[in-house]
């Protein structure tokens, strides 16, 4: 019995790991020009009603998407990772952004600011508990000789990553309002140009993980009562 107790323990634990093996990243299309980010990536709503993927992240109200001008918004910039899209907020000195269920391992973006930016992460809500990693970055929105496409005065973005231990639970970004920009949030990796980022698991993904699981389990015990 003990044998069938600890392989349990460890399907169960493998079952466990997997909710936060996936590696997200949050592009922020899809969203329309000034609208707060809000529940857009929590099975909500933007504060326009647009709806985005439920990855169980949402933002504080601060945080609003701003579509590139050249695409027919009204945000002033260029070159954005993933066009033409990005966050970035209008009042106060940062915004936060909370994943209840956690993420580990890492975490990664791109920026493009006229100030120095830096982004705290911690292992409680709303920017609370003990912090995991700190990102800090110059300002840098007119290196590397960059140009509009065509026009966009913020035309520079640069990756930044960390790495840490435990399990992060929200993000604090911190720069200066309308003057710091953000793309391509990533978590669950160092890297925001990651080439296997996707979405956590779907209901139906779960659904799946757990089946397996229940078949290996099932399988245990089969093995067990042939071995008695």
């Amino acid at each position: 019995m003990k044998s069938i107790k600890a392989s349990l323990v460890v399907l169960l634990g493998m079952f466990c790991m997997s909710a936060y093996a996936a590696v997200t990243q949050l592009t922020f299309e899809g969203l329309q020009n000034s609208e707060a980010v809000l529940n857009f990536y929590n099975g909500g709503t933007g504060s326009l009603g647009s709806v985005g993927p439920n990855v169980g992240v949402a933002f504080d109200s601060s945080a609003l998407a701003i579509i590139d001008s050249d695409a027919g918004g009204g945000g002033s910039f260029a070159n954005e990772p993933s066009p033409s899209t990005i966050v970035y907020w209008m009042s106060g000195s940062s915004f936060t952004m909370n994943v209840a269920a956690g993420f580990d391992t890492g975490y990664a973006f791109f920026y493009s600011s006229s100030v120095p930016v830096t982004v705290t992460i911690y292992d409680g809500l709303n920017g609370t508990g003990s912090v995991l990693a700190t990102a800090n970055g110059p300002a840098q929105h007119t290196g590397n000789s960059c140009v509009g496409d065509p026009t966009g005065g913020f035309c520079n973005w640069t990756e930044l990553g960390v790495t840490f231990s435990g399990v992060a639970r929200s993000v604090v970004y911190t720069g200066s309002s309308n003057q710091t920009g953000f793309d391509n949030i990533t978590f669950g990796s160092a890297s925001a140009s990651a080439p296997n980022a996707q979405s956590i698991p779907t209901l139906s993904e779960w659904s799946l993980l757990l089946l397996s699981t229940l078949i290996a389990i099932a399988a245990v015990f089969g093995l067990r009562r042939r071995l008695a």
